[in-house]
């Protein structure tokens, strides 16, 4: 299940473990195309790591802390520190061997 991250559960969400975070808005075009995308990878890895999203629009404050400025913009988090950033459309294939690097 893809977790909805806000300023309220987002060191929860990130500090143990590898979490892959989305950044994205309701209003952006490749953000909904990631959508599916995002909850396919999220079913196949449950129980691996945690997948979830930050609309930006809500929580300006996570997005500029990471210095997002493109959407959709994907930080792998290991331990609650940001390793790896993917912008754009990925495909689940991608984010898989991405995020296996660090399980």
């Amino acid at each position: 299940m893809t977790l909805v991250i806000n300023k309220d559960n987002f060191e929860e969400t990130i500090k143990e473990g590898v979490t892959l975070v989305d950044f994205w808005a309701e209003w952006c075009g490749p953000c909904q195309t990631m959508l599916p995308i995002l909850d396919t990878f999220s079913a196949s890895m449950e129980g691996k790591m945690n997948v979830g999203k930050v609309n930006v629009d809500e929580n300006p404050e996570i997005a500029s802390q990471f210095r997002v400025m493109s959407i959709p913009t994907l930080i792998i988090f290991k331990d609650g520190q940001p390793v790896e950033t993917m912008v754009w459309v990925q495909q689940a294939d991608k984010l898989e061997e991405a995020c296996s690097k660090y399980l």
